[in-house]
């Protein structure tokens, strides 16, 4: 079993304005990192300054935001030790109903800003041979759900993405991991049901925009589930390459191995009825 390593790091997280990113932020300044937390919502990470913490301006689709973003970190404290990829969206709705500007937001917040701010660290991680990088994926991205196909299709991304990094990066001591939430309760179900009402327009597909508003007002587990696993991934000497937390994400995940396809898609539909 690996021992927990105690010494403070400098943690970069993004999306830390709500939710996991939010939660994950105060719980490490309370086990005594460095913290900072960066989100466009500057105003919203005001218990993050509160506790100790950094708070940093950051869109994840601008490039110029990114660099300034890890530029300041760097010129403060010398270091990133920990990148935490957490920014990020769901866009759900019917492929047919999707404009393609909304998509491509899907893919740029998602899979190019994570990407992007990966690229960032690296050279300084590379540098001081140490470093974490861990990247915010889902159940998402093991099973399928209907009508979240852009959503599903970025964390499919995220999953591949880090492992084929870590086969680049863990010889130079730098550690890719990857957090797969279950069902967590971050408001995730207000948002969608006015996601789904903005994309809803084909008729086809009005059973399952009916049936996903449905099933989506089931309650999840606490963000600091999550949090947890993300500490834990943080001070794990050598760290596992997955943590799985919260409601459904072990059974999820077991039931997508076991089950045939069509078995799991009859599975998923019937959760809709």
């Amino acid at each position: 079993m690996s021992s927990p390593q105690t010494d403070p790091k400098v943690i970069l997280i993004t999306g830390a304005s709500s939710g996991i990113g939010l939660q994950t932020a105060l719980d490490l300044l309370h086990q005594g990192h460095i913290v900072y937390g960066c989100a466009r919502r500057i105003e919203m990470m005001e218990p993050i300054r509160a506790a100790g913490g950094h708070v940093l301006a950051l869109d994840v689709s601008d490039d110029d935001s990114m660099c300034d973003a890890v530029d300041e970190v760097i010129h403060s404290e010398g270091r990133i030790d920990v990148l935490i990829n957490n920014a990020g969206f769901a866009t759900y709705g019917a492929v047919e109903d999707i404009s393609m500007d909304t998509a491509r937001h899907q893919l740029e917040v998602n899979i190019l800003g994570l990407a992007r701010m990966t690229q960032l660290v690296l050279p300084n991680m590379r540098k001081q041979k140490s470093g974490r990088i861990v990247n915010i994926s889902s159940i998402g991205g093991t099973i399928h759900t209907p009508l979240g196909a852009w959503y599903h299709g970025t964390k499919f991304f995220v999953e591949g993405f880090t492992n084929t990094m870590r086969l680049e990066v863990e010889d130079k001591g730098i550690y890719m991991v990857l957090i797969a939430p279950g069902f967590i309760d971050t408001g995730f179900s207000a948002v969608l049901s006015k996601e789904l009402d903005h994309n809803e327009k084909e008729r086809a597909y009005k059973p399952l925009y009916d049936g996903l508003r449905g099933a989506s007002a089931a309650p999840g587990s606490s963000p600091a589930v999550i949090s947890a696993a993300i500490s834990k991934a943080i001070s794990d000497v050598k760290p596992k390459t997955i943590y799985r937390a919260g409601k459904y994400s072990k059974l999820l995940y077991v039931l997508r191995r076991l089950l045939p396809h069509r078995m799991f898609d009859r599975m998923m539909l019937s959760m809709l009825k």
